[in-house]
């Protein structure tokens, strides 16, 4: 059963609707008690990294999600939030991975946002790519990226320089993409999440 983390940052529609077409039960975290209903956790996030920040942090949630000991992943946003610090607001964040969130240098020939599809590459073995193919295409809308770091990413992608498609640490997972529009291949990682 899966948690999803509302904190009012979070595009829920098309993670519940994902999660139902795919039969995985989940429900809502509003406080902490609700953790204990469940045995793994999303964090969803969209748009401005610090302005998500500023509203987890209203929730009061922050010290328990930096203690959690279950699988906990955090996508688009709620992957960045994870890190120390993001140039978007000049943030500082859950650093629960020390690295960095940088923003996309513009230029003729790379438009940011980065939107659209994008090839994934894996830079680890994880059960959480299990099934899915080196190369595979997932869906992108973001102009931060994670830095790259041989340490914590799990997969990465190019687009202008190689960033953190994905990022992993104990029970900690983060995917930049949204799997939840990424077809086949992201409804493979969101069972894959839902049997960690």
């Amino acid at each position: 059963m899966i948690g999803i983390i509302r904190y009012g940052a979070g595009n829920i529609f098309s993670l519940t609707a994902a999660l139902e077409r795919l039969g995985i039960p989940y429900g809502m975290i509003n406080k902490e008690e609700d953790f204990e209903l469940y045995d793994r956790y999303i964090i969803p996030g969209v748009g401005h990294a610090g302005a998500a920040m500023a509203k987890l942090e209203q929730t009061g949630l922050v010290p328990k999600i930096k203690s959690l000991k279950k699988p906990t992943l955090g996508i688009c946003v709620g992957m960045q939030l994870l890190t120390s610090h993001s140039e978007e607001g000049d943030s500082d964040l859950l650093e629960i991975f020390p690295i960095k969130t940088l923003k996309f240098a513009a230029g003729t020939e790379y438009k940011v946002p980065h939107t659209g599809w994008n090839k994934v590459y894996p830079e680890k073995e994880n059960p959480l790519f299990e099934n899915i193919p080196n190369g595979s295409h997932f869906y992108f809308v973001h102009s931060y990226f994670i830095e790259f770091d041989n340490t914590f990413t799990l997969s990465s992608t190019i687009y202008n320089n190689k960033f953190s498609a994905s990022i992993w640490r104990d029970n900690f997972y983060g995917v930049q993409f949204h799997p939840e529009k990424s077809g086949a291949y992201g409804e493979t990682l969101l069972k894959n999440f839902s049997k960690l």
